[in-house]
């Protein structure tokens, strides 16, 4: 069927939105109706070619309706209401602990912008076009999934505002809750408050931490995070972070939580805690990093690597869902909605920082 859909791979500062064949899902797969999609800061990246091939159909933060069942598919019926999250094989050990963010075909899943026999599910007037960007390639009117990727949620939820819980709320409220396990009584710094860190802050509220302090360069932002329940903000161009953070309980953050790709934001998650703590992070330093080991050894502390919240997406976006519902985690105050047309505007105020979490409509306008 021909689909409309924005195409990475042939310049400019966003996706050209173009008329592709997609074809009908294979054993295992389903094609989804989008509805809506959030753009994330991965999609800025990978849209001047980064990891992926191209030319490609990004997008990975879809959420829509089953309109066709491929052979084999089980649990899901035509009609049903899913949000899309990563592509992972279901049968490596990480699969089969419930950590599908580290599968061991992950790369080649997300990134590989093709099914692992080396096919793809759109063509062009220039032929083959890369598909399956995290298993969905959602920058589309429709996508081919496999049943792995989607979730399925209640018909009751606006279906519009779901998408972002598949990666970029995932990631925050996840390394909060899932990772680092943070818990009654324990402090934490989020370092960046995009949408990720502001969902990690609403996380930490949501599980009791005593101390949640919200680090960023906006002032608005900040304000935000008050809201969204940090008790303490810095700017982070203040003098002497390192030292301000500690003192905030008198000894250091039992966690921090880095959302930034700056070596001195790195150093400085590091920096700010208390013996045993930990310093989780989910953006890789652009630059080299030297972090001191014998202040790791001496204090105990732990250096984390995150990915997709360590969670498990087919349980823990239901429970997401849920603390949304009860008013827990208002990730819906972040979003900024556009017209799927108006694509090129989303990621000119995406990458310009104007607003938080960018949602693109397939159907309605903004």
């Amino acid at each position: 069927m021909k689909i409309t859909a924005a195409l990475s791979g042939h310049g400019g500062e966003a996706p050209q939105l173009v008329e592709l064949e997609q074809e009908a899902p294979r054993a295992g797969e389903m094609r989804v109706r989008l509805v809506a999609t959030g753009i994330c800061h991965t999609d800025l990246h990978e849209h001047p070619g980064r990891h992926a091939p191209q030319p490609i159909v990004l997008g990975h933060e879809g959420a829509g309706v089953v309109e066709e069942l491929g052979e084999g598919v089980s649990g899901f019926a035509v009609g049903d209401h899913v949000i899309l999250s990563g592509s992972s094989c279901g049968k490596c050990p990480s699969c089969l602990a419930g950590r599908p963010t580290y599968c061991d075909l992950a790369m080649p899943l997300c990134f590989g912008g093709q099914r692992l026999d080396g096919s793809t599910a759109l063509c062009g007037e220039e032929g083959a076009i890369h598909s399956h960007f995290f298993g969905q390639s959602s920058f589309a009117t429709h996508a081919i999934v496999p049943q792995r990727t989607a979730v399925t949620m209640p018909k009751d939820l606006p279906l519009e505002k779901l998408g972002p819980l598949g990666c970029g709320v995932v990631t925050g409220a996840g390394g909060v809750i899932e990772a680092l396990k943070v818990g009654f009584g324990d402090s934490i710094a989020v370092l960046g408050t995009g949408a990720v860190g502001l969902s990690a802050v609403m996380a930490a509220k949501l599980v009791g931490a005593r101390r949640i302090v919200a680090v960023d360069l906006s002032d608005e932002r900040l304000e935000l995070a008050r809201e969204f329940g940090a008790t303490d903000t810095l700017r982070g161009d203040e003098d002497d972070l390192g030292g301000k953070l500690r003192a905030i309980t008198g000894r250091g953050m039992d966690f921090t939580f880095n959302t930034t790709n700056s070596v001195a934001v790195h150093q400085l998650a590091l920096e700010a805690l208390a013996m045993n703590g930990t310093a989780g992070f989910v953006a890789a330093p652009h630059g080299p990093f030297d972090p001191k080991m014998f202040g790791m050894l001496a204090g105990g502390k732990q250096l984390r690597g995150i990915l997709g919240g360590d969670a498990n997406p087919q349980t823990f976006l239901p429970l997401l869902a849920e603390y949304w519902r009860q008013g827990r985690l208002p990730f819906d105050r972040m979003l900024a909605f556009y017209p799927f047309a108006e694509i090129d505007r989303a990621f000119a105020d995406a990458q310009a920082g104007t607003v938080i979490k960018p949602v693109l409509l397939m159907e309605n306008d903004a």
